[in-house]
């Protein structure tokens, strides 16, 4: 848990995937998570989470379904949603933190 509370405390903002392996919708956002990753490169910080093997990480951040996404800016929560989302929806959340 603590290499985790050091990840999401960087000056990179960090998007983090709450996911499962048995949940369709997470196999669904999974490759456009992977084009995201792709697009801001050293700009944006993916970690993704199994809640199955991180129940500690998913309960303290209360999640209650997956997939659900996490985007820290230094630490601090900027953007919470569950469920699927397209790439624009990301990038939404994340490009103003990049201008910044």
């Amino acid at each position: 848990m603590s290499s985790f509370q050091s990840i999401i405390q960087s000056e990179v903002p960090v998007l983090v995937d709450f996911h499962a392996t048995w949940c369709g919708p997470c196999q669904t956002v999974a490759p456009i998570i992977d084009e995201i990753k792709n697009y801001y490169g050293d700009q944006l910080r993916i970690l993704k989470v199994d809640v199955d093997k991180n129940q500690q990480a998913a309960q303290k951040y209360k999640v209650r379904g997956v997939p659900t996404f996490l985007l820290f800016q230094k630490g601090e929560v900027v953007w919470r949603s569950s469920g699927v989302h397209s790439r624009a929806d990301f990038m939404k959340q994340i490009d103003p933190l990049l201008s910044a």
